[in-house]
């Protein structure tokens, strides 16, 4: 008898985490909500590491902080993006009940993570103060941004293996248990930020720790959940391993969006060195309305997943009529709420940058990028959502060409010639909107003209 209870409790999970399956709009908001709270409470923490650098330990230690973003992505994006592709298997093999091949993507793909961390970790450690003298770091910041970059990826492999057992959680429709991690580690880091910077001012690479620390805390209780369940994606230790064929899978559909993310990483780089070359004050004030930029970015972000394992999970089970249901659904949701949310910031830029530091100066630039860019939010929530259901039907070269045409082609090339012509900061501000706009435009021609909504049973082959 307790045998046919566990197995009707399994049942009742896997039917709960199946999107194939109940009402379309309730299952996208009960999927994407979790990750919403989720990336809430991970932009929180990331957020209180400079809220507290900036007011125990001034602008300088501000800007070291701030122009992280960047850089780090462009050191963990390549990984997320292959893992990406990992999460597109996972989700069309749960939805299509496959899941001994399932299971071996699952155990190729943290292993692919472990090898990837130790690799991201030593690179991060090794090469950090050449590439930040190559992005024109300010001598009077330099020292400090080596100090947290070096302490940042010394953990590198767990917030590599993080993103990778999240994405395998939320590939087969479990959102929640991700959340209530990420709330638990954010609290950790909340409070060593607290204890070691705002009470021992240990300095910025105190920070880094935390973070560091927080994030081995959630990558460790996401692979427990992975180790304890009792259902058909339930991780091995003894299965970890390469499996050829589910190795070039991934590499398949998840190459597209790792070069994607490198590159245009790079190109953010680019501009990141762009904005460093206006000083400390310019770099302090663009890295809090990053900060702040990242909370309005979070219903792109959420929904965009969201549709990706949507679309993979019901085109795995041959649900086609539901995939596009589902899709216009979702883009309706994240273009609204992007475009509210970017409203909102436009108006209090002030007030929110003025959290970060007490300086008129940070403050001004930071208002002046949230004047230029705050109100174009629902074009990027536009091209987010069609790249994420590409990729849930694994034609991620879509949007990979897309984005590095004209995120990272078009906004290196107009950044740079047009500062030669007009010398001011408003110039980078710029090209977020005008590249944004212009990447949009040929998605919609895309998503309308090529008629490919009409056509999922091609996609899914």
């Amino acid at each position: 008898m307790g045998g046919d209870k566990d197995s009707e409790a399994v049942a009742l999970k896997q039917e709960k985490n199946n999107l194939a399956e109940g009402t379309i709009w309730k299952k996208i908001l009960f999927f994407a909500f979790p990750i919403f709270l989720g990336q809430v409470f991970q932009q929180l923490y990331n957020t209180f590491d400079s809220l507290i650098v900036g007011k125990f330990l001034g602008d300088e230690a501000l800007a070291a902080v701030s122009s992280s973003g960047s850089l780090i992505f462009m050191m963990v994006g390549f990984f997320s993006g292959v893992a990406m592709g990992a999460g597109v298997m996972i989700a069309k093999e749960y939805g299509a009940k496959n899941y001994e091949t399932m299971r071996r993507v699952i155990h190729t793909d943290v292993a692919f993570g472990l090898a990837a961390g130790i690799l991201l970790t030593i690179l991060g450690v090794c090469f950090t103060p050449m590439i930040l003298r190559w992005m024109h770091t300010p001598e009077d910041v330099l020292p400090q941004s080596v100090e947290y970059f070096r302490f940042y990826f010394c953990g590198a492999v767990f917030s590599v293996m993080y993103n990778i057992f999240v994405g395998i959680l939320q590939a087969v429709g479990d959102s929640r248990h991700p959340l209530y991690y990420l709330i638990f580690s954010s609290m950790v880091n909340v409070v060593l930020d607290l204890v070691l910077v705002g009470g021992f001012h240990f300095g910025v690479g105190a920070a880094a720790l935390a973070t560091t620390i927080s994030q081995g805390i959630s990558a460790a209780l996401c692979m427990i959940q992975l180790l304890r369940s009792e259902s058909e994606y339930r991780l091995r230790i003894r299965e970890i391993g390469f499996h050829m064929d589910s190795m070039k899978k991934i590499i398949r559909f998840g190459l597209p969006s790792g070069v994607q993310n490198s590159v245009i990483a790079m190109a953010n780089v680019v501009v990141q060195t762009n904005i460093n070359s206006f000083g400390q004050f310019a770099m302090a004030g663009c890295g809090s309305y990053f900060k702040v930029e990242g909370f309005a970015f979070l219903p792109i972000t959420c929904f965009a997943q969201a549709l990706s394992t949507f679309v993979g999970q019901n085109l795995g089970a041959k649900q086609y009529d539901r995939v596009k249901k589902g899709v216009r659904f979702g883009i309706l949701c994240s273009v609204s709420m992007a475009e509210v949310i970017g409203i909102i910031f436009w108006i209090a830029a002030p007030v929110l940058i003025g959290l970060f530091s007490d300086s008129a100066e940070v403050v001004a630039f930071g208002v002046r990028q949230a004047r230029v860019e705050a109100l174009f939010y629902c074009m990027l929530a536009l091209a987010h959502c069609i790249a994420g259901i590409l990729r849930g039907a694994g034609k991620a070269t879509v949007p990979m060409f897309t984005m590095l045409g004209f995120w990272c082609v078009l906004r290196v090339t107009y950044i740079t010639v047009m500062l030669r012509f007009i010398p001011q900061i408003e110039v980078v501000f710029s090209a977020y909107p005008l590249t944004w706009g212009t990447s949009c435009i040929v998605f919609l021609l895309y998503f309308l003209k090529a008629d490919w909504m009409h056509n999922f049973e091609r996609l899914s082959h």
